[in-house]
């Protein structure tokens, strides 16, 4: 039943610092595998905004010649966003574009972040997705 497109959804944090290099090997390593186990086409789907791992991930994706896809709600418009190829509005709020973003994804990748990206790691987890999950800790005191 799966279509030639794997999408992946990367979640993680935005506005906290991190240790970016180190959140690049995590990234290109859950890329790799997933590119050499999938033999499909891989769209990297993350919050739209290009801030932090979401930025880092759509930058990652165009350089290997993926989509993007970007899935947020209208307040993510108030910050930059990444030039994605595809765009999904949903809700108002933060968090209303979950439940979207986790039905899209048959694939996380999960680098650190806050509450949000947790609740949805777990989710996917709970709903029988394939998580990949960094432990990144944030630099912020």
């Amino acid at each position: 039943m799966s279509s030639n497109v794997l999408y992946v959804g990367v979640m993680g944090y935005s506005d906290q610092g991190f240790d970016a290099t180190l959140a690049m090997k995590m990234l290109n390593e859950a890329f790799d595998i997933i590119q050499r186990e999938s033999g499909r086409e891989v769209r990297i789907v993350s919050g739209y905004t290009n801030l932090g791992i979401p930025a880092l991930a759509y930058q990652e994706a165009v350089r290997r010649g993926w989509k993007t896809v970007g899935v947020a709600c209208n307040k993510a418009k108030d910050y930059d966003v990444f030039p994605c190829d595809k765009v999904i509005i949903v809700g108002e709020d933060w968090g209303d574009e979950s439940q979207a973003f986790l039905a899209k994804c048959e694939v996380f990748i999960q680098i650190g972040g806050g509450a949000q990206s947790h609740r949805e790691a777990e989710k996917a987890i709970k709903s029988g997705k394939a998580v990949f999950v960094y432990d990144l800790k944030s630099t912020n005191s």
